[in-house]
């Protein structure tokens, strides 16, 4: 591996964002889930949550849309709903899910400098009810067309670049965000060992 290849994967994994996931629930075409595999990685975002309850687990992502962004992520993949919320409720602090109701928030007034799961539901029927009761609030992308709703690995693309907009504000992709440990070891998934890395000052 050459120096230049080090260095870019290096400053990738300094950018990694912990707090920060997406949670897709049920979703069908493996084409949608690696469009957001791709988005995710462009911000930054290196944990991704894939709950199958209705549908087959996946065993393939679709290669063209993500550009081979899948190896670079660490995708959870769950059949049980409680045991995934579980398993965010150990990571972050709130919950939210892509969902109409009159309770609904829009995207610009969630707060990003927390840690946030993002839960995005099936292509006809959206989240489900279990989710959304295990969840913290559900929020809208806000539109002004006729037809009112989007893609969802479009909806998912708007809402963590806005995510993206208040972690840069708050300084979050400034300094590393993740822990050593998961570092090192996402180095050494990477392909490059500690040695290998080039000094923060170079």
């Amino acid at each position: 591996m050459t120096p230049e290849r080090i260095k870019r994967l290096n400053d990738v994994l300094e950018k990694r964002q912990p707090g920060l996931t997406v949670l897709l629930e049920n979703v069908q075409d493996p084409h949608n889930i690696s469009a957001v595999m791709r988005t995710c990685d462009a911000v930054g975002i290196q944990d991704i949550y894939v709950l199958n309850t209705q549908i087959p687990k996946h065993k393939k992502w679709g290669a063209r849309s993500s550009s081979s962004a899948a190896k670079w992520l660490t995708i959870h993949q769950f059949t049980d709903t409680k045991a995934c919320f579980e398993a965010l409720r150990k990571n972050f602090d709130k919950i939210y899910t892509t969902h109409l109701s009159t309770d609904a928030v829009g995207l610009h007034t969630l707060d990003f400098t927390q840690r946030v799961a993002l839960v995005f539901g099936n292509e006809h029927g959206g989240v489900s009810e279990e989710t959304i009761a295990l969840s913290d609030g559900n929020f809208i992308i806000p539109q002004v067309g006729i037809i009112k709703s989007l893609n969802i690995s479009v909806a998912c693309a708007v809402s963590v670049y806005e995510a993206f907009r208040q972690k840069s504000i708050a300084g979050h992709y400034e300094e590393r965000q993740l822990p050593d440990t998961t570092f090192n070891e996402l180095k050494t998934s990477w392909g490059f060992l500690e040695e290998d890395a080039p000094e923060n000052n170079e």
